[in-house]
């Protein structure tokens, strides 16, 4: 039996990856790109106590909803986990939280044709009133490569009188932190082990971000909705990294959800291991040429 820091694990595999989740929990934990080694962070720290119980980060991909509180983002999710079959993947549906009530799922579809993963993300308020919150579905790597988020680079009218970008750092983070590169076009985080940590958000307008490790990219697609509501200042796109993983976090409109309603937040997860344009722009192909140095050949 497949098992996850002492947690039962089932494994969804094709011929482009392979992917495991917990057996009790709505958790991804691990996934192995082309039959290669895990990419996920494996996290075994402490967990963090509340009046509900103990909340485990544990690694890998997980849903939340924004914005981040204590407790109410730290809602144990360790058991009740209801797994069911769908083609060519999985559901698994979590019951309510305790004190906030609402019930999260997900959706794990791997594409048969393609090195992809289909995510559906789902939040349902099972309380006896509305509750301002937006999904929020975090993705934490291993340390060791170098995380890719692209900048608006349009005008927002004719003029260029406008401002076309906006960004958020969090109080513990040192502008002048060597991890991170500030780029007209894409921001870079270097993920290796120092502290203290860091984390920025800002809109995203492109729907995506990446992260390049041990030659291979990760692309992680969402919706990007001009002009909604945001949580953080509006941002749709986060990344925190400390000394022990680098997070891809995307966020979903920030909304009043009534009782018995749901809202849903998709991802589309990509793999790309040779670089080859159509499925990864020129532009992409230049940068992580850029990073990786000299020495790097394109296909």
């Amino acid at each position: 039996m497949n098992e996850f820091q002492g947690e039962p694990t089932r494994v969804l595999e094709n011929e482009h990856v392979k992917l495991e989740y917990l057996e009790n929990s709505a958790r991804i934990v691990r996934f192995y790109p082309g039959g290669r080694e895990n990419i996920f962070a494996e996290m075994k720290k402490e967990p963090v106590t509340t009046p509900y119980g103990d909340f485990y980060f544990r690694g890998g991909h997980r849903l939340w909803h924004a914005p981040e509180n204590m407790p109410r983002t730290y809602i144990p999710d360790n058991e009740g986990a209801q797994v069911s079959d769908i083609p060519n993947g999985a559901r698994i549906e979590m019951p309510s939280e305790p004190w906030t009530h609402i019930a999260k799922a997900i959706e794990i579809e791997l594409n048969p044709d393609k090195p992809q993963v289909i995510l559906r993300h789902e939040l349902r308020n099972d309380g006896a009133w509305a509750v301002a919150f937006a999904p929020w579905a975090l993705t934490m790597f291993k340390q060791g490569g170098v995380g890719i988020f692209p900048q608006p680079v349009d005008n927002v009218d004719d003029a260029g009188l406008l401002s076309n970008r906006q960004l958020s750092f969090w109080p513990y983070t040192e502008i002048r932190d060597m991890r991170l590169i500030l780029r007209d076009d894409f921001f870079l985080v270097h993920a290796t082990p120092s502290l203290p940590p860091l984390k920025f958000g800002y809109f995203n307008p492109h729907g995506w971000m990446g992260y390049w490790i041990n030659n291979t990219l990760f692309v992680k697609r969402f919706d990007a909705q001009p002009g909604v509501n945001y949580p953080d200042n509006g941002c749709n796109c986060e990344s925190y990294c400390n000394n022990e993983f680098i997070e891809l976090e995307s966020l979903g409109e920030l909304t009043t959800v009534a009782p018995g309603q749901t809202v849903l937040h998709n991802e589309l997860w990509e793999i790309h291991e040779s670089l080859i344009v159509p499925f990864v722009p020129t532009e992409i192909q230049k940068l992580i040429a850029e990073i990786i140095g000299e020495g790097y050949c394109l296909n």
